[in-house]
């Protein structure tokens, strides 16, 4: 059974597929286990256990009868989740996520003030998800 089963649930399914199918085997190690482009679920595991899920956010709105709430906040917000992945090498690993449809959010810096010898990068998933990549 999984402790942890994170689930992003999306409205540009295909675009975030491909992105994570080309980034989560990399940065995890983690294999597609079910899904396609297509939608609208697809799931990644690392040794039997769930790394990541994705889920048609429609779908979802359909289950739960939000269908008709807004997808979206009207104004820029903070972010309220981030996904974090802890790599060999912070830089190698942004320029990648980058090359495979992910936009930076802040660069790859070195982060004494949150641990000795941390260095992190930020970017966002084609959906706009936040991503932290970590090195220490």
């Amino acid at each position: 059974m999984d402790a942890l089963y994170p689930r992003l649930l999306v409205t540009r399914f295909a675009e975030t597929f491909a992105f994570y199918r080309a980034v989560l085997p990399a940065l995890t190690g983690a294999v597609l286990v079910k899904g396609a482009p297509e939608g609208p679920y697809a799931n990644w595991d690392v040794d039997d256990q769930a790394v990541l899920v994705l889920f048609d956010r429609a779908a979802m709105a359909a289950t739960l009868g939000t269908g008709g709430l807004p997808a979206r906040p009207g104004t820029p917000t903070q972010d309220t989740a981030m996904l974090v992945f802890r790599v060999d090498d912070v830089d190698e690993a942004l320029a990648m996520c980058l090359s495979c449809g992910g936009t930076p959010a802040a660069p790859a810096t070195d982060r004494p003030e949150w641990g000795p010898g941390l260095r992190t990068a930020h970017l966002r998933d084609p959906e706009g998800h936040l991503i932290e990549l970590q090195a220490y």
